[in-house]
């Protein structure tokens, strides 16, 4: 399967989040429910990593990894608990296309931290994404 294919289906399912998550709000704390969410997830997560036979000892990672992969799921934390807040106040298109302007931080934080090469189509792409963003708000 190819890496576009998995990006959006991986983008149908952030959707999902969104519209899933604007609902389960009604009536319930943000934090609570992001943490709620995030139990569900790890135990799911634990269940397919298992069920693919994946999950070992020996395959967790360690040192410089383990330090980027907890940095990385701290960040993805962060942004589930400002995300739901935002859910909680705003509306799912306006909240969902800011926190698609993510893109857009990416590309910096490319071209800062992983040495990507800067070119005009991802700045002018960046630059629709924020655009467009803006719009949907």
């Amino acid at each position: 399967m190819s890496w576009v294919l998995l990006a959006l289906i991986g983008a149908i399912f952030a959707a999902l989040v969104a519209i899933f998550g604007k609902i389960g709000l009604e009536g319930l704390d943000s934090t609570v429910a992001t943490t709620v969410r995030a139990v569900i997830m790890a135990v799911f997560l634990v269940a397919v990593s298992l069920g693919l036979g994946k999950l070992s000892f020996e395959a967790l990672p360690t040192g410089r990894p383990l330090l980027f992969i907890t940095l990385s799921g701290i960040a993805g934390a962060l942004s589930w608990l400002f995300m739901f807040s935002a859910l909680k106040l705003g509306p799912a298109p306006g909240v969902s296309a800011l926190d698609r302007t993510s893109v857009v931080f990416v590309l910096i934080f490319s071209l800062l931290f992983l040495g990507a090469q800067f070119s005009w189509k991802s700045l002018l792409g960046a630059l629709m994404i924020a655009a467009g963003a803006m719009l949907m708000i």
